[in-house]
């Protein structure tokens, strides 16, 4: 038998939103509103907001929102995350997988980058986002107003732009 677990995905419901709510209150050292839980349930949204499951057990989240913004696309990644003992086993990596390859295959409109704020103390989330490609455009001073520091470093990752076939 392998010791190596079963990944899978499933997409944000009614019925399994507050168990995104649970994961987020242990993952993050904020409070979401209600309108981030409600946008996320969102149709449009469906194949950038995940829940990541580990042999059929809820362990991680990623959540992203589309912007459009002086005539670029953009996939802003909300949240990610992964519970401590299940990191190690490639779930981000294959949950940024994830949500990479639908932003490169949306077609209405157009992706052009996925972009995201890491917190400035947070040196270890920015190398793995850019061992994913990412890469630092910028500091957004006081990012954050309830946690120190407050300061996040701005990451992104652009696709090309491919002709039609």
């Amino acid at each position: 038998m392998s010791t190596r677990g079963v990944y899978s995905f499933a997409s944000l419901t009614p019925n399994n939103i507050g168990t995104v709510r649970k994961l987020n209150s242990v993952l993050f050292p904020i409070k979401y509103s209600e309108k981030f839980y409600q946008d996320i349930l969102l149709p449009e949204v469906e194949d950038f907001c995940k829940l990541v499951y580990y042999n059929d057990v809820p362990v991680g989240t990623v959540c992203c929102r589309l912007e459009n913004k002086n005539g670029e696309a953009s996939l802003y990644l909300m949240t990610m995350g992964i519970l401590a003992p299940y990191r190690s086993r490639e779930l981000g990596s294959a949950s940024l997988k994830l949500i990479s390859d639908a932003a490169a295959a949306h077609a209405k409109p157009k992706i052009d980058r996925i972009y995201l704020h890491v917190q400035v103390s947070n040196a270890d989330a920015k190398r793995f986002y850019e061992r994913h490609g990412f890469t630092e455009v910028g500091v957004h001073v006081g990012y954050y107003k309830k946690i120190a520091p407050h300061d996040a470093w701005i990451l992104e990752k652009r696709f090309s732009s491919q002709a039609p076939e």
